[in-house]
């Protein structure tokens, strides 16, 4: 996909009680040269967890040692994992239209669009919201606004972290706290208002 615009949905700056948070892992951090390795996809109606989908990939190249340190992810878990190609219809249709969202979502998007297209020849083109966004309106005072200090932040757990299912979970902790914080609430209102401008 490099050099090729995405025909992704759109990102907003909302609070909705109906979406699915995903999360991956992979075996670095360009699409364009790496695989995921494991989907995670968690469905929520009315802000309640209602049903989960994940599942680890065999990827066509060996899982090295750095990535397995930082996921617990081996070679050994994904060697009769489905391929690429499987996997990647069954997220499709788990998530269905329902609005993604996820931490820092556009990595998580762009894998799973190119793996999407690249398999099926299909485009992702759900909306999405992405939580970092909020964080980094509600939290400056933070060193940094990773989903981990986040978490802490709001003494969410964080024990597992880097699976994609415990990820998924986090994230949506770290949503239902910020959604409260008046600064997000006014951010959001901020951008209604730009939007209505603009049409």
């Amino acid at each position: 996909m490099a050099g090729t615009k995405r025909k992704k949905g759109k990102s907003l700056v909302s609070f909705p009680s109906d979406y699915c948070v995903i999360d991956i892992e992979t075996t670095g951090l360009e699409p364009e040269s790496c695989e995921i390795i494991e989907i995670a996809a968690v469905r929520y109606r009315d802000f309640k967890k209602e049903d989960v989908f994940t599942t680890l990939i065999k990827p066509s190249r060996k899982i090295n040692s750095f990535i397995t340190s930082l996921t617990g992810i081996t070679n050994d878990m994904v060697k009769d994992a489905p391929g690429i190609s499987e996997a990647i219809q069954r997220f499709s249709e788990f998530a269905g239209d329902d609005i993604l969202m996820g931490y820092n979502v556009n990595f998580d998007l762009n894998f799973l669009y190119d793996a999407l297209l690249k398999c099926h020849g299909k485009h992702l083109g759900n909306d999405y919201v992405d939580v970092v966004r909020f964080a980094r309106a509600a939290l400056p005072q933070l060193p940094d606004r990773k989903q981990t200090s986040v978490a802490a932040y709001y003494d969410i757990s964080v024990k597992g972290a880097h699976r994609a299912e415990k990820d998924c979970e986090i994230c949506n902790g770290c949503y239902l706290h910020l959604i409260k914080e008046e600064s997000v609430i006014a951010f959001a209102q901020s951008k209604a208002k730009n939007k209505q401008k603009e049409s």
